[in-house]
């Protein structure tokens, strides 16, 4: 017997799994037997009203042998002597892009500039306590790439796209929790993606791919309007029977060298902002209707055992001199922290991450303000590449004024709090941080341009009437969060996803602007694979 049933719990009901049983098996009037299974299918929680639901979909099968969990297996076929695709990248479109290349018998001979998940991690420890950036190897390249130390989240929209469901089936035989099939905004934590990411090369390497670790690209082997590889730092040349661009939003030195050899780049839009912090006790108190009185002193005791740290989502539209802009939360981290995430000596980016368990006291999210064509004027000499000029800009910007050293050499992150900033006042003091570098009290205007600074404190000013409490000198601002996604956009032919102008080049994942996130990055890596594979295999 199979039965499905649609529930709506309280917390603890729906999120503790062995009262979750018991309550399936008694409205079903089933034996608490090992030939019982309950097996949730999607899970969510839905904080809107003043008690908190669990709304849960569930399969029951008693007496009969449920379907497995992961249709799609690991049998992937030697493909040692097949023929070479190379893939500049090993963030999540590389990979998934070279695994499906396996699936379809062809070879991915994987080139990432930065180091393996193991050798990265001493990369992240000398940014953190030495505030030195290994512009090779740090929190945005690597294995893995950005999404290796991060919060791991695949929540996607775009299911237009690709087949989540296979994405996370992957991800779950390589290591991942068996839960981000359940969950309605799953995500897998930094502690755990390293695994994960590791499992997923040495698939590709037990099948006969290949993957280069400290290989950076730095020309292309161009014959007229095809691409027949690229040139590494090295002097080698890697060639195959096309190429897969999947460098990732923060390589500017691949967007400078395609504009360098006329390989068409075009501007697209993105966003720039801060990173605000709370503490995570406060913001379960605004999201899950709790009594106030629970102090920050006092985490999860408003909460319980069951909730998990909560999150937000916020979106207003400004209108500053006449010009509209979004202004959005970005990258909610739950129980996380905030990183250094620059990619070069000098400049000042901050990310947020979490891990499996969302256990930190401390809550970020990006701020981030939509930019428009009028602000990339003072930089329209350099063409689409104006928006990475305005990125670097304000990067460098708040580099050297958070340090307070000419050149800027330290990652000491300028911030404010919160309530100072929307009423333009400096702040005496700064709260207790999760960013490991350190913080410096200054005005945020001296760091954002007045058409980021302007909205911001706007958009803040309605996020406070949405949250009672957001925006207080309960929290602090700490910037710069620039890196929302790329601002270049590499065009390619809708169907085929080969570039406009040069044949066998795959521009993929984020950093050639056809994606914003994990699953999103590594379904348009199986695409770039597949279209691909029918032209040239």
């Amino acid at each position: 017997m199979h039965q499905q049933l649609t529930l709506t719990l309280a917390p603890e009901q729906g999120l503790d799994e062995a009262a979750f049983r018991a309550l399936v098996l008694n409205q079903l009037h089933l034996p608490d037997s090992p030939d019982v299974v309950v097996r949730k299918r999607r899970q969510s929680i839905d904080s809107r009203g003043r008690q908190v639901r669990v709304h849960v979909e569930t399969d029951v099968y008693a007496g009969e042998t449920p379907p497995p969990l992961i249709r799609h297996g690991l049998t992937y076929p030697d493909v040692s002597r097949a023929k070479p695709v190379i893939i500049v990248g090993a963030g999540p479109a590389g990979l998934f892009a070279a695994l499906r290349l396996i699936e379809l018998g062809l070879k991915p001979i994987v080139l990432e500039r930065g180091s393996d998940v193991r050798a990265r991690r001493r990369d992240l420890a000398a940014i953190n306590k030495d505030h030195v950036v290994n512009p090779e190897s740090n929190y945005c390249f690597g294995e893995g790439g950005a999404g290796t130390y991060s919060d791991g989240k695949l929540y996607t929209r775009s299911s237009k796209r690709g087949d989540i469901r296979r994405i996370l089936e992957i991800l779950v035989a390589h290591g991942a929790t068996e839960q981000i099939l359940v969950d309605a905004h799953p995500h897998i934590g930094t502690n755990k993606l390293p695994n994960v990411v590791t499992a997923l090369r040495e698939s590709i390497l037990a099948a006969g791919g290949a993957v280069h670790f400290d290989t950076k690209v730095v020309d292309l082997l161009r014959d007229g309007d095809q691409l027949r590889g690229v040139v590494t730092a090295d002097g080698n040349e890697y060639t195959g029977v096309g190429v897969i661009l999947a460098t990732g939003h923060s390589a500017r030195d691949i967007f400078h060298l395609l504009h360098e050899r006329d390989v068409l780049i075009e501007a697209k839009p993105f966003a720039m902002g801060v990173r605000i912090e709370h503490q995570q006790s406060l913001i379960d108190t605004l999201q899950y209707h709790l009594n106030p009185r629970h102090s920050i002193q006092t985490p999860n005791l408003g909460r319980g055992d069951y909730l998990p740290a909560a999150s937000y989502s916020l979106v207003t539209q400004t209108k500053v001199g006449g010009v509209e802009r979004g202004v959005f939360s970005f990258c909610m981290c739950p129980g996380g922290f905030i990183v250094p995430s620059a990619t070069a000596p000098g400049e000042l980016v901050v990310n947020g991450m979490s891990p499996s368990r969302r256990d930190s006291p401390f809550a970020n999210s990006g701020l981030v303000v939509a930019i428009t064509d009028a602000d990339l004027k003072p930089y329209a000499q350099h063409g689409p590449l104006a928006g990475l000029l305005l990125q670097q800009a304000v990067e460098q910007r708040a580099c050297t004024v958070g340090s307070g050293l000419s050149g800027g050499l330290s990652q000491t992150a300028p911030a404010q709090r919160v309530a100072d900033f929307v009423n333009g006042r400096q702040s005496a003091s700064l709260l207790p941080t999760s960013y490991q570098p350190g913080l410096a009290s200054v005005d945020m205007r001296e760091v954002l341009p007045d058409h980021i600074a302007q909205p911001l404190r706007q958009g803040l000013r309605d996020f406070g009437q949405m949250l009672r409490g957001y925006v207080s000198n309960e929290g602090q601002l700490i910037g710069i969060e620039s890196r929302t996604s790329s601002p270049v956009r590499i065009p390619r032919d809708r169907n085929t996803c080969e570039h406009v102008q040069v044949r066998r080049l795959f521009p993929c994942g984020e950093g050639a602007g056809y994606a914003g996130g994990i699953v999103s990055a590594a379904m348009d890596g199986e695409r770039c694979a597949n279209e691909l594979a029918a032209l040239y295999k």
